[in-house]
């Protein structure tokens, strides 16, 4: 099969296409013929070598968290789901580094899928699992109801732009911050209020707040904002013990939890239309594809999901 790997940490000339093998499924897996992949930021901290405290790979290493596909083979103990079936998740990570979705079949445990919602397509659902994952979960830790106000840091980005539409639909009042050319952006995915970060520190703007989500590391400063009694999580940055310990609001860091319960979740919402996909770009499964892609991703300026096609629908290709 085809899949991008890298021999060693670099910059993105170290992305390259070759064919390996296919992986072998077990009892509580099944292998999915990938259709797309998405790009997300911990794609190429992960090329450039910034994760190995993390992940002890092996060369060659696929990248890749996201996929959608069909699935071809199914374990002996799975039973929820069938050969044919359309199919999108976040893989678990792979402890030696073979198993990333960069590639055209990618074995997933079962209890990771859901099933992609017929109203969107491959492209669309990949761009869904880490970040819609992530934001989803977040804003559980966050204990986000309707009526409160939070913050939501880089409400632009792809973690972002599914944590506006999600603390929406759960009735609260969104800030977000974000350069001035995103500030229609942001505003069309629900955000009540938009702070350019270019031109305000968000202390000297908001007080009071329920909670707050951080993907930017702007830690004391989003505790700050905090009310008593308020949640502040980052995703983004270490936390000293000062503040975890700050007196009378929550400070603490998130980490997802891939599961299909969850993703399932975000997949009615999309079903009924209450949460949608932006995809900034679409690029093919080549070496100059995702060399492109994950250059595109590092520029920070991206209006939606980084997608990776690996193959063109049945629609695409008739």
């Amino acid at each position: 099969m085809k899949a991008a790997v890298i021999n060693q940490y670099g910059d993105s000339s170290q992305l390259e296409v070759v064919d390996i093998a296919v992986p072998a499924i077990k009892v509580d897996e099944v292998l999915v013929e990938n259709m797309a992949t998405s790009i997300n930021p911990i794609d190429y901290k992960a090329r450039q070598g910034l994760l190995q405290h993390m992940f002890q790979w092996q060369f060659p290493v696929v990248l890749g968290w996201d996929i959608a596909g069909k699935i071809i083979a199914v374990g002996d103990d799975v039973d929820d789901f069938h050969v044919g079936d359309a199919v999108f998740a976040r893989p678990d990570t792979d402890s030696v580094g073979k198993n990333g979705s960069y590639a055209e079949y990618t074995a997933v445990k079962a209890d990771k899928l859901a099933r992609k919602p017929d109203n969107v397509s491959f492209e669309a659902a990949a761009a869904v699992p880490l970040a819609g994952l992530t934001a989803l979960q977040m804003l559980r830790q966050l204990q986000v109801t309707a009526g409160q106000k939070v913050l939501i840091q880089a409400g632009a980005g792809g973690v972002g732009i599914y944590a506006i539409q999600l603390a929406k639909k759960l009735g609260a009042y969104v800030a977000t911050t974000a350069s001035l050319s995103n500030h229609d952006f942001v505003t069309s995915l629900g955000a009540d209020r938009v702070i350019d970060y270019h031109q305000e520190n968000i202390t000297e703007v908001l007080s009071d707040y329920d909670a707050v989500f951080d993907m930017v590391g702007d830690i004391d400063n989003g505790i700050a904002i905090l009310k008593l009694g308020g949640h502040f999580v980052t995703i983004s940055a270490m936390l000293t013990e000062a503040q975890k310990q700050t007196a009378n609001k929550t400070v603490e860091t998130g980490w997802l939890d891939t599961n299909g319960q969850d993703l399932a979740i975000l997949a009615n919402a999309i079903a009924d239309g209450t949460l949608n996909i932006v995809i900034d770009s679409v690029y093919p499964l080549t070496t100059s594809g995702i060399r492109s892609a994950h250059e595109r991703s590092e520029t920070h300026h991206a209006h939606g999901k980084i997608v990776i096609q690996m193959k063109k629908s049945e629609k695409e290709e008739t």
